[in-house]
């Protein structure tokens, strides 16, 4: 009887662990390289790359035009980027041959169904083609606030039903990839929270998620990064705090007897402005340690700029560029 000598049970396990290794490499679900779009004269998209991991949300910020609808359509398959590389799952995007399927979920911003089929029609047709239970069609129904209409034709349902019912859609299959395009347009604020709110929970079960909106304050404290486009172009991307950091735009401090506490310190006269301390953020750390150790104050707040102000800021100054350039 043979036995393996130690030294082949050593390369056993070393090939054992890197074969491990390989597995837990994954791609992201969404990654786009270089990504650039012509139509005839027109670059809708300008050497984009960006990727969104399992388990993160992406707002897609920028104005009509800056090339948000164009960007989603490359990352459905719908239309071949001129130049780049966009790949789903580790598949190009635009690849037929050979692809396997892939679980995503996709609402556009114009939510359109069949207006004689009504709601219960329409998400057991696309959970017949998704192969999702009736269960869950019917735990859709009754979570996003539909049991009551659910036997009635669309053309009887208001704005806001629609969209409840194109996100139920959209979400249907509990999708790896999802894309929203203006998700919260006709919704009210307590349904745009319940939305945020199943976003939150396929985030936790690793779903990659990409939002398309205008609605800054409402998405900001959902996103885990932005990317804010302007002309086909990626103007800033990263989290709230980097983008805030490479804004350049001033943080600010106020504090009780702000006014008078300034008075007597010079080195807090610098930052002194229209009532309160403003400041980069490279001198954050600095005046929040004068403060606690100098000044024995503890009790203050500290405003940074808002994905609103960033974005705003980021438009000014696009549009300046143009300016100089004609």
């Amino acid at each position: 009887m043979s036995t393996a000598t130690p030294n082949n049970r050593f390369d056993d396990g070393s090939k054992i662990e890197k074969q491990m290794q390989k597995l837990s490499i994954k791609e992201p679900p969404i990654q786009l390289i270089d990504v650039s779009l012509n139509y005839h004269n027109f670059t809708a998209l300008d050497n984009v790359s960006f990727e969104v991991n399992a388990g993160q949300t992406m707002a897609l910020l920028g104005h009509n035009g800056a090339g948000k609808s164009s960007l989603i359509k490359v990352i459905l398959g719908l239309i071949s980027p001129t130049a780049g590389v966009a790949k789903v799952m580790g598949q190009c995007a635009t690849s037929g041959k050979g692809k396997h399927e892939i679980n995503l979920g996709y609402l556009p911003e114009d939510v359109s169904f069949y207006d004689k089929l009504t709601g219960l029609e329409v998400l057991s047709y696309f959970a017949a083609l998704k192969g999702v239970s009736k269960q869950r069609i019917a735990s859709l129904i009754e979570e996003f606030g539909l049991e009551y209409a659910q036997h009635r034709q669309l053309k009887n349902y208001s704005k806001g039903m629609k969209q409840r019912l194109g996100v139920a859609q959209a979400i249907l299959s509990e999708p790896k990839i999802l894309l929203l395009d203006e998700p919260t347009v006709g919704l009210d604020p307590q349904a745009s929270q319940f939305l945020y709110g199943k976003i939150n929970q396929l985030k936790q079960a690793g779903c990659a998620v990409v939002i398309s909106t205008h609605e800054l304050s409402l998405v900001e404290s959902h996103l885990d990064t932005a990317l804010i486009m302007a002309k086909g172009k990626c103007r800033a991307l990263g989290t709230c705090a980097q983008l805030s950091s490479n804004s350049g735009l001033k943080l600010s401090i106020n504090f009780q007897d702000l006014n008078e506490r300034v008075k007597t310190n010079a080195y807090l006269q610098q930052f002194y402005q229209d009532d309160l301390l403003r400041f980069s953020h490279q001198h954050k750390a600095d005046i929040v340690k004068h403060l606690v150790t100098q000044c024995q104050i503890f009790d203050f707040e500290i405003k940074e700029p808002r994905l609103e102000d960033i974005y705003h800021d980021l438009m000014g100054q696009s549009l300046r560029s143009a300016a100089e350039q004609t």
